[in-house]
């Protein structure tokens, strides 16, 4: 299940897993709203959240992230990742570097971090 964090700046976005993500999950909620999103926004930012009770992804669900991603591969801005998954940890760690954006991962202790990092002032220019 996923659901919205809000309290968020203007052109962030935050979203938290809970238990078993599925495809459904990313199609009527995760996709909507980046989809609105950057129709007000060139660049976005993204607060992910897998919390201690997330228990993973459907495969439409991976499926339907890497299309969201590669749809607007060079409209992030940064993404922050929260999570103790030590499995997703590493994969951010790996893939991170082919991401056009700021990535940057959070323990789940350091979700106000993230959310502080997320939330700065976006650079002019």
């Amino acid at each position: 299940m996923i659901e919205q964090i809000t309290g968020l700046p203007a052109g962030t976005l935050g979203f938290r897993a809970h238990g078993r993500v599925t495809a459904s999950d990313y199609e009527t909620i995760i996709v909507p709203d980046i989809e609105a999103a950057f129709a007000l926004n060139r660049k976005l930012r993204i607060l992910y959240h897998l919390g201690e009770d997330f228990a993973g992804f459907e495969a439409g669900a991976v499926w339907d992230d890497a299309k969201l991603g590669f749809r607007h591969f060079s409209g992030w801005d940064r993404v922050a990742l929260v999570t103790d998954v030590a499995w997703i940890r590493t994969m951010a760690r790996t893939l991170g570097f082919a991401v056009p954006a700021q990535v940057r991962l959070f323990h789940n202790g350091e979700l106000e971090e993230a959310k502080t990092w997320i939330s700065e002032p976006f650079a002019d220019g």
